[in-house]
């Protein structure tokens, strides 16, 4: 129904009336933070930028990055652990090989991958802490062998085993890095927080020295870890060019450059060889 010329005369008067007040205008909007499955604290100094939840603009303009890790020649064989220390390691622990070179068919596992330099938009994307990561102690290894998180987020130990373990923790980065407990059999999962950027830090267990794996602590929530088949996406990516590096725990790192264009998929292959 159309509104009468009085009835907008009184809706001006209104208005003025209450300019010194509460003013005549809409309420603020409410923004949700998007999830896209890591992230929480800015990268640098950088502005952060916060995307909100399901925005239109930011469907049709993020893009990703797809790729493959591999190994050029024949790398090292992985060595059967003796794990007769322990009985238990011993007889629940089954085959225990080096995880130090995974591969199939001439790709790598276990290479942490992670968005080293980018646009502003992406440096300083801040989402939502995300769920702890886990890492359990399963048959007297560590599973997963390498993780990774965003600074801030947190790391869920598991202790599976019918065996006491220790979790010990060697960062270069000082402070809540570092940790050293030791968890019953079967015990109540202890979490730990990663505040620092941060690539590679040796996890070992002091009671079984073959037990070791890497945690790795992204500045932006735009990081991958090689599957068993050396493959990696990293998702939700603002256009531009990036950077990107890969770690792998005896090979040592390797830098690419990609453009990412919106909705679209860049791709990036890195190529290690034995040292």
């Amino acid at each position: 129904m159309r509104q009468g010329r009085g009835g907008r005369i009184a809706v001006a008067v209104a208005c003025i009336l209450l300019a010194g007040t509460a003013g005549c205008k809409p309420s603020p909007a409410v923004k949700q933070a998007q999830v896209i499955g890591n992230g929480t604290a800015p990268a640098s100094d950088r502005p952060a930028v916060a995307r909100p939840l399901n925005a239109p603009e930011s469907r049709t303009t993020l893009g990703m990055v797809s790729g493959t890790v591999r190994f050029a020649g024949t790398p090292p064989p992985r060595v059967a652990i003796d794990m007769s220390v322990d009985p238990v390691c011993a007889a629940t622990g089954g085959e225990n090989l080096s995880e130090q070179y995974v591969l199939h068919d001439g790709k790598l596992a276990n290479v942490y991958v992670y968005v080293k330099n980018g646009p502003a938009a992406a440096m300083g994307t801040v989402e939502p802490t995300p769920p702890p990561v886990v890492m359990d102690q399963v048959g007297c290894r560590y599973v997963p062998h390498v993780v990774a998180l965003v600074q801030g987020g947190s790391v869920e130990f598991r202790n599976s085993d019918g065996t006491t373990h220790n979790v010990h923790t060697m960062p270069v980065v000082v402070g809540d890095q570092a940790i050293n407990f030791s968890q019953a059999a079967k015990g109540t999962p202890v979490t730990k927080t990663f505040s620092k950027p941060e690539t590679m830090i040796p996890v070992r267990c002091d009671f079984h020295p073959w037990m070791n794996a890497f945690i790795n602590v992204s500045a932006t929530p735009f990081f991958a870890v090689t599957d068993a088949a050396g493959h990696f996406d990293i998702n939700g990516l603002p256009p531009g060019r990036y950077t990107l590096a890969a770690i792998h725990e005896r090979l040592g790192e390797q830098d690419v450059t990609v453009n990412v264009e919106p909705e679209k998929t860049a791709k990036a292959e890195f190529r290690f060889g034995a040292k």
